[in-house]
């Protein structure tokens, strides 16, 4: 006796009917994308593990993934892990949590992680990183590698130790060891927001340094002392915390000088810090950019939200990311990528306009 399926029991198609990939209702498998791309299931493995570069051509895993696409396959994540011997799991190491910036490079980081099925797990690094417990102690075996962005030497040597794959981001190549490298053109910045005020005049120039011990605000200060080296411009430098409130005690004196002392401009390493001199030159009744041009670093969402609006560098902060995953990637394939150098871009807003005339100078 014949069901309404068709056939003894109802059970699934007629007899002769085309079976979805995979038989009997299961999910596809491999070897259905082999056959539907025209590959062996070798170069299958290859392409959704990632693994084809060298090994098979690129139009071949291109086929590869429009025939896994289309018929919905999904790899068994834990058996490839197991066989390849990987996690799929990055670690993106940052100094601070509360940023744009580190949130830029993560987004970028994960994006490109994403489209490779890895994960990107984002770990803040303790100030003092030569008394914090290691991180990899317990968590090295769920790891593919490390993405380390703007370390001390002392925590990037820390990373180092774990004896993963590690990528440096606006860290310092001299301490690179084998480890990829994905650098700001810090200096370059810098160079533009000298020639910027020097354009509007400024000769008497305040350098507001961050207090912190990282490559990048070191290359910042060689940078201003190296574009200001020929005498002509008067370079004074403080430093302070990333904080607000250090930013404001920092600047107070030097800003609270009569008109013919005090600097016209005041360059910031951080947008926080120079909010900070926007505090203070406006408790001391200084006008900016009338009185006071004040240029910040990194042109986070804070540039915009003071008034006037922030001069300030552009960081490319979610392609830092991203080259730093495809470097992490690069590692894990047995390659050493080259060092990359990314770009910033000055942006000019209200908080910088031409030097004021020394009021009481001769």
């Amino acid at each position: 006796m014949r069901t309404e399926g068709g056939h003894p029991g109802g059970h699934g198609p007629p007899p002769g009917a085309e079976r979805p990939p995979g038989g009997h209702g299961t999910r596809p498998t491999s070897r259905d994308v082999a056959r539907a791309a025209g590959v062996s299931q070798a170069a299958v493995s290859l392409v959704l593990g990632d693994k084809w570069r060298g090994r098979v051509a690129r139009a071949t895993a291109e086929r590869v993934r429009a025939a896994a696409r289309d018929l919905g396959y999904r790899p068994n994540l834990a058996a490839r892990n197991l066989r390849l011997g990987r996690t799929r799991t990055a670690l993106l190491a940052v100094p601070v949590l509360n940023s744009d910036f580190f949130a830029g490079v993560h987004a970028g980081a994960a994006r490109v992680a994403a489209r490779h099925g890895f994960g990107v797990v984002l770990y803040p690094v303790p100030t003092d990183a030569g008394s914090a417990p290691d991180p990899f102690e317990s968590a090295r075996a769920a790891l593919d590698g490390v993405i380390a962005a703007s370390m001390a030497p002392e925590a990037v040597a820390a990373l180092r130790d774990g004896g993963l794959p590690l990528v440096m981001l606006d860290s310092d190549p001299a301490a690179a060891h084998g480890a990829a490298v994905v650098n700001l053109d810090v200096g370059d910045g810098v160079r533009q927001v000298v020639r910027h005020l020097l354009a509007l005049g400024h000769r008497d120039v305040l350098h507001l340094g961050a207090d912190v011990d990282s490559w990048t605000f070191r290359v910042r200060a060689g940078a201003l002392t190296e574009a200001l080296r020929d005498g002509s411009v008067t370079h004074r430098r403080v430093t302070a915390p990333l904080r607000v409130d250090a930013a404001r005690a920092a600047v107070a004196e030097v800003l609270g000088l009569p008109a013919a002392e005090r600097p016209t401009a005041v360059l910031c390493d951080s947008d926080v810090l120079a909010a900070g001199v926007l505090k203070t030159a406006r408790r001391l009744g200084l006008r900016v950019p009338e009185d006071l041009s004040v240029t910040g670093f990194d042109d986070l969402s804070l540039a915009i939200a003071v008034e006037p609006e922030l001069t300030t560098l552009r960081l490319p902060a979610e392609d830092v990311g991203a080259h730093g995953m495809h470097g992490l990637l690069a590692l894990l394939d047995g390659e050493q990528p080259p060092p990359v150098t990314l770009p910033v871009e000055l942006v000019s807003r209200g908080s910088t306009g031409a030097a004021p005339a020394r009021r009481g100078a001769p």
